[in-house]
């Protein structure tokens, strides 16, 4: 009792712990394996932690040794109940060499089950390295060879990003990081992905940091006089990679709709489309009165949105798109990954068919965050106030045109279903922001004043 106790301390103080602010009422251990046994030992545990109304899944694995060295120190979780002491068990290379083992030869332990994709090849007796600045998973680095997305928070089925890059891959797509394997385990009575295997793009730079270098080198221009510089004329101008990445955004979606088809969206579901968003906006304003500012703008355009009366194309989106989720590789351009989509939202809700836009909405609003942020408490920032709208336009237009040359859905004549989503979405961040990060708020309320 006095680990669960510990347990339920350190697993509220996690990045990745989805129910802070919602009064934790019961934490229980539903499973638990022994992945490997002795000093140290590694056990699978999935927990469950209960809300008022709602119950939550998290996957948790557990290093147990007498004595704990230093390195081990910072991922401590609390005594055991036979005195040894337990720690986030993902943290020591020791015992994560079998998780790499069990994938590489098809081994079940217990409930685990870890499988290879067939003709996957990859190495093994590698020594992991957790990767930082994660908010929803915990990635290993094994090497400079694979990396395996352990997936922290859980939900009973398939998880959409296994499922879709085995299927992409499957196609040949270059723009997925090849999958190697998988860890599941049996939840609710369904297959749950656990953890996924993937090729470690070790030569890749993410979207954000990219970005967020050229806003960085285009402010340092800015000589103070209130001309203001141009994105254009900044040595680090990011507008050609914005347009590859438009272009192998339309491809992937390309790739999306012929693993798992297309359709079109009735009437009908635009309406409840319509009313979800305005669900999602008086809740919002509840929480955020400045918000009730930009109502009547949210309100038309979601209006408008209601009555449009052309057909709307539906197919698997990514769900949850921004520069975070994107890699520049020297070898094949573009990758794109996590296709769990937003991991607070239903699993069913992640693998339905929606409108690609959405994803190329969510693009835009990165572009917008990767301006903007760089201006809180910046000294100059009303002066680069307009350097940085410069900027986002610049970026959002040349994504817009290579994702309609590559054959995606043209912005230009759909502006008025992704004026929605991308209000949806700054919506989304609004909210978002005033719960977990307050210094950010303004950025997707300038934003709104703007549009």
């Amino acid at each position: 009792m006095a680990f669960e106790e510990a347990l339920a301390t350190w697993l509220v103080k996690q990045r990745w712990f989805a129910g802070k602010g919602r009064g934790l009422r019961d934490l229980a251990i539903v499973a638990d394996t022994e992945v490997v046994g002795g000093d140290p030992e590694l056990r699978h545990l999935i927990v469950t932690v209960s809300y008022d109304t709602t119950v939550d899944y998290y996957q948790v694995l557990t290093g147990l040794r007498h004595e704990l060295p230093d390195e081990l120190q910072h991922a401590h979780i609390g005594p055991s109940d036979d005195g040894r002491q337990v720690y986030d068990g993902l943290h020591d290379a020791e015992l994560t060499r079998t998780l790499l083992a069990g994938i590489a030869a098809d081994e079940s332990i217990g409930r685990l089950r870890m499988r290879t994709i067939p003709g996957a090849a990859f190495e093994t007796g590698l020594d992991s390295l957790v990767l930082g600045g994660e908010q929803s998973n915990t990635s290993l680095v094994y090497g400079e060879e694979s990396i395996l997305k352990v997936f922290r928070r859980l939900s009973p089925g398939p998880n959409p990003d296994l499922e879709v890059t085995t299927a992409l891959a499957r196609l040949g797509s270059q723009h997925v990081a090849e999958p190697f394997g998988w860890i599941e385990t049996t939840l609710d009575g369904v297959p749950t992905s656990l953890a996924i295997l993937s090729r470690y793009l070790r030569l890749a730079s993410d979207g954000w940091s990219l970005a967020a270098t050229s806003v960085r080198d285009l402010y340092a221009m800015e000589d103070g006089t209130g001309d203001g510089v141009r994105a254009a004329e900044a040595g680090g101008d990011f507008a050609g990679e914005a347009y590859r990445l438009g272009i192998a955004t339309a491809q992937v979606h390309a790739d999306l709709a012929a693993a798992f088809g297309a359709d079109v969206l009735g009437d009908g579901v635009l309406r409840e489309l319509t009313e979800q968003m305005f669900w999602k906006l008086d809740l919002a304003e509840a929480a955020v009165p400045e918000l009730g500012r930009y109502g009547e703008m949210l309100g038309d355009a979601y209006s408008s949105l209601a009555k449009l009366r052309d057909p709307i194309p539906v197919q698997r989106v990514h769900g949850d798109y921004h520069l975070g989720q994107v890699m520049r590789t020297t070898e094949t351009g573009w990758v794109v990954l996590d296709f769990e989509g937003e991991p607070a939202t239903p699993l069913a809700q992640r693998r339905a068919r929606s409108s690609p836009l959405r994803d190329v909405a969510g693009m835009l609003r990165s572009f917008d965050y990767a301006a903007r942020h760089q201006l809180i408490g910046h000294p100059e920032q009303f002066g680069l106030n307009a350097v940085a709208g410069d900027w986002v336009r610049r970026n959002a237009s040349a994504f817009c045109a290579g994702y309609a040359e590559a054959g995606g859905q043209d912005p230009d004549e759909n502006d008025v279903l992704l004026r929605a989503l991308q209000l949806d979405k700054a919506v989304y961040e609004v909210l978002y922001e005033a719960r977990h990060r307050p210094s950010w708020l303004q950025i997707p309320l300038d934003s709104l004043a703007e549009f």
